[in-house]
């Protein structure tokens, strides 16, 4: 049974009736909009940032500026497409702020040290777990969240968009403002990091397997 909003149907309207609706100054059509792409967009968020209120706090952000700048939004393309683009770019920018921030807070406990610079991926906890345990599905989530973590920012988004969201090397360039040659690298780049990041956890399998210890 489709859910109701303030008189709006909301299986019975279309993404561009509601925009139109919208701009006519029906405030409630946009939350249709809202709840039919919220879950796609969230998902997104989530699989960039890794934790759930920074990927809510990144929905709410997007819809907001979706509907600050519907105006903008051009009727023949699709409303769930550009609210997207616009999560993954604000994704993007809040990750890049993080990593700055973070390198700032760093350098100076690194040059009181006289630490070199560290590779991202050797911050990658590795207490030599069992076979038994690293077989588990958890355990592959978590480094797999830990590989993209030390992912860039476009590397990420490219890498989300691209094999979790099937999106097309020309919507990704779109996001990353390059040109389709160069998502397709970023693409290419993400997956030989994470390739390198996960060689240890299929290892583990491997040997698991030849032994007969997993489960």
């Amino acid at each position: 049974m489709a859910e109701a909003f303030g008189g709006y149907d909301a299986g019975g309207i279309t993404d561009a009736a509601a925009v139109r609706r919208t701009l006519a100054g029906e405030r409630e059509a946009y939350r249709v909009l809202v709840e039919r792409h919220s879950n796609y967009v969230y998902r997104l968020a989530y699989r960039m940032t890794g934790n759930p209120h920074d990927a809510e706090e990144i929905v709410q952000e997007a819809f907001l500026r979706g509907y600050q700048k519907l105006q903008q939004f051009a009727g023949n393309a699709n409303f769930g497409t550009w609210v997207y683009r616009i999560a993954a770019n604000y994704a993007i920018d809040r990750l890049r702020q993080r990593k700055s921030d973070d390198s700032r807070r760093e350098s100076p406990a690194r040059k009181a040290e006289g630490e070199s610079e560290i590779d991202p991926l050797s911050r990658v906890k590795d207490p030599a777990p069992s076979p038994e345990r690293l077989a588990t599905s958890a355990q592959l989530a978590e480094k797999m969240k830990e590989a993209l973590q030390a992912l860039t920012p476009a590397e990420r988004t490219a890498i989300v968009m691209r094999h979790w969201d099937g999106c097309a090397i020309e919507e990704i360039a779109a996001v990353l403002k390059s040109n389709s040659s160069a998502a397709k690298n970023t693409v290419f780049r993400a997956v030989q990091k994470l390739r390198v990041a996960l060689k240890p956890f299929a290892e583990s399998r491997g040997a698991a397997r030849a032994v007969g210890t997993e489960s």
